[in-house]
């Protein structure tokens, strides 16, 4: 079937989609960073994200219903708006107020952050599904161009708010991407292309929730692999990095601010470009689906063994040492390269599961386990770190990607769509 729209309307897709992912990078660290100054504890800082993870859950749960609802693109504008919506409101945030009122006020900014973030990802994400051409590996393609080059984006936002808040500060920083968003929603409202469904009347609430045995195990493999991802991600390596970068000093914590900033814009930037050329690298053009499948597994595998070798080395080694701070780097860039091929094959196979009528039902329930794993792992992250460490982040990972692994075993190994929903 021609779709003389398609391609159009999925470069309006993918460029809406660039544009809240760097702001939600810059965001990230623009909190992370400012309230680590301020005095806030690793579980403290754990807590201002608990709630973007929360609303995740949620909004991907229903997020799925109301696409099928009232249309892809009314879901991918409500989540741009609601972003800009939350960078002004953290723009009133009062460096007078008392610690706890703070911590309150920036979860339920971060919350709405959440909602606009899952609204905008669960929308770009099943537009693939229906616009990507379905021949030659067609479909792997397109979904892994679309999260390559999303990360690749979200990573320079890392670098950007850690510099904006070097150099401009926190409220300017805040203000300024919030204006920048909202012109690029105008723009979006106004030249949005067609070829994106308009909803139907009859999609029930309750269809949300999946009857396919391969997009349930494939959502529980979600969990435990972004699980193990944040585990560290989150707190754990940012707080320790700083830590052993900063003197305390102004021009000690902009050095640091910068340093970390780049580690984590280049491990993301890594990310997205192993995601993008990861078709290339599986040969999927050419292979069936069932390999593909065993795949899933395989590499999951090899991610188990990078961060379990990596908590070894770190309770070994006791004290930070330079040598460790290398090995640290070198070996989270290896995580980030295996995980970029592990996610990467997760969100071709969610979509190759799923049929197009129940694609956004079973792409929200899938991206509502995503969240799910990111909770654990943030709420993992900042206990994990303060009661162990480094080493204990890092060994949580390793025990969550084996449970990623774990469930990566159930998939169906044929791969096709029918055997998908035995069970």
């Amino acid at each position: 079937m021609t779709r003389p729209d398609g391609l159009s309307a999925y470069i309006a897709v993918t460029a809406a989609y660039w544009a809240f992912m760097l702001t939600d990078g810059a965001l990230r660290m623009l909190v992370l960073l400012h309230f680590h100054t301020l005095g806030f504890s690793p579980v403290q800082l754990a807590y201002l994200f608990v709630l973007y993870e929360i609303a995740g859950v949620i909004t991907n749960l229903s997020a799925g219903w109301i696409a099928a609802r009232f249309g892809l693109t009314s879901t991918l504008y409500a989540g741009l708006g609601l972003q800009v919506l939350a960078l002004l409101a953290l723009a009133r945030l009062d460096p007078g107020w008392a610690m706890g009122l703070s911590v309150a006020y920036v979860m339920v900014v971060q919350g709405a952050s959440g909602v606009a973030k899952d609204l905008a990802k669960m929308s770009s994400k099943s537009a693939v599904k229906l616009l990507a051409p379905k021949e030659a590996g067609g479909l792997f393609r397109w979904v892994a161009w679309l999260t390559g080059s999303k990360n690749a984006v979200k990573g320079l936002g890392f670098l950007l708010g850690a510099a904006l808040l070097a150099v401009a500060g926190f409220v300017p920083a805040v203000l300024g991407m919030a204006a920048v968003l909202a012109v690029i929603l105008v723009a979006v409202l106004i030249g949005m292309p067609r070829g994106l469904p308009t909803g139907r009347k009859d999609a029930r609430i309750r269809e949300v929730f999946s009857r396919n045995r391969n997009v349930n195990w494939l959502s529980a493999a979600r969990v435990f692999l972004f699980g193990a991802r944040d585990v560290w991600f989150v707190v754990g390596i940012p707080v320790y990095f700083y830590a052993v970068l900063s003197d305390g000093s102004e021009a000690g914590n902009r050095a640091a601010f910068f340093t970390i900033g780049s580690f984590m814009a280049v491990w993301i930037i890594l990310y997205g470009g192993v995601q993008a050329w990861a078709p290339r690298l599986l040969r999927a053009a050419s292979r069936p689906q069932a390999e593909i499948v065993r795949e899933a597994r395989r590499w999951v595998g090899g991610l188990t063994a990078i961060v379990a070798a990596l908590a070894v080395t770190v309770a070994a080694a006791g004290d930070p040492a330079p040598w460790l701070t290398v090995t640290l780097i070198a070996g989270l860039l290896a995580f980030g390269a295996v995980f970029a091929v592990n996610s990467s094959l997760h969100s071709y196979l969610i979509l190759a599961f799923t049929e197009d009528k129940r694609v956004t039902m079973d792409v929200g329930f899938y991206y509502m386990a995503n969240a799910t794993g990111r909770l654990l792992g943030t709420v993992l992250s900042g206990a994990s770190y303060q009661l162990a460490g480094l080493a204990g982040c890092l060994g949580t990972a390793a025990t969550m990607a084996a449970l990623s692994w774990i469930c990566a075993g159930g998939l169906a190994r044929g791969g096709t769509a029918a055997a998908a929903r035995q069970g």
